[in-house]
């Protein structure tokens, strides 16, 4: 009951989108493209996710402010393949990581301090056609949420920049289904946003925590709480900034080998109440 955010090359694939009026959302051949009719889309995807509603593979592009990409395969892909393109309005910026939950939704994480999501059924408008290839004919289908923490003045979220986000399709955690969790890669911790709040769980040692991907296994479904968790990779460029488990310092190595600044792989799991056994 495990799903996996797969990274990707920049180079990743040639995708078109149409701008003409064929058919109902147009037409889109990857290997024979119609110039008249058809636009090639240069962005690859750095994140990579599959949509259980409809079979769509959702992206995100790094290129600034940031897009999301749908690509719908259509019965033959190199024939048939169609992509979208949307860009990140203001206040959002800057994304790396996404996912999406099981109703379609895309989960993003965003540089200006928010978690977002792109909802294309609240988009009013036609998705192709002239203009498409811009990114910009569907901004009302981004919502974002602030999260909480200091920020610089002005700004509407947290100075926090959290590289990757993982969707709780199957409420492995015990927060609910389909909850985004996105790594908070400022304050040593995940935000998971339930509803339209922004739940922060904080590791508190040792001092350094910085979350780069996240999955959910489910060992047990019989065992309640303890049979579920989260594992987390953490792993940072700057190893000396991560406190050493037995470290005889703040801020210095571990005095052991295992514990010497070394990637970790943090569980996370979460009791229904204080006093659950």
């Amino acid at each position: 009951m495990t799903r996996s955010n797969l990274r990707v090359g920049r180079r990743s694939s040639l995708t078109l989108l149409a701008t003409g009026s064929e058919p109902q959302n147009g037409t889109s051949r990857a290997s024979r493209s119609t110039p008249l009719k058809d636009t090639r889309i240069p962005y690859g995807m750095y994140a990579i996710s599959f949509s259980p509603a409809d079979g769509a593979i959702w992206g995100s592009s790094l290129v600034h402010p940031g897009y999301v990409i749908r690509v719908a395969p259509g019965p033959n892909p190199s024939e048939t393949a169609l992509t979208e393109l949307y860009k990140i309005p203001l206040p959002g910026f800057g994304i790396r990581g996404m996912d999406v939950d099981r109703d379609g939704v895309a989960w993003l994480p965003l540089d200006s301090g928010h978690i977002a999501s792109f909802d294309r059924r609240k988009c009013n408008g036609p998705l192709n056609g002239p203009g498409a290839e811009k990114g910009e004919k569907c901004p009302e289908g981004f919502s974002f949420y602030a999260i909480p923490g200091p920020g610089f003045q002005g700004d509407p979220g947290a100075e926090e920049n959290p590289y990757f986000v993982w969707v709780d399709q199957h409420n492995i955690l015990g927060l609910g289904a389909n909850v985004p969790i996105a790594t908070g890669n400022q304050s040593d911790s995940l935000h998971a946003l339930v509803g339209s709040q922004v739940i922060e769980l904080r590791v508190p040692y040792p001092m350094g925590f910085f979350a780069k991907g996240l999955e959910g296994r489910i060992d047990d479904p019989d065992a309640g709480w303890k049979g579920r968790e989260l594992w987390v990779t953490s792993g940072n460029r700057t190893p000396f900034h991560i406190e050493g488990i037995d470290a005889p310092a703040p801020g210095a190595p571990g005095a052991t080998p295992e514990t010497r600044s070394s990637p970790l792989v943090v569980e996370f799991q979460l009791r229904p109440d204080p006093l659950a056994d």
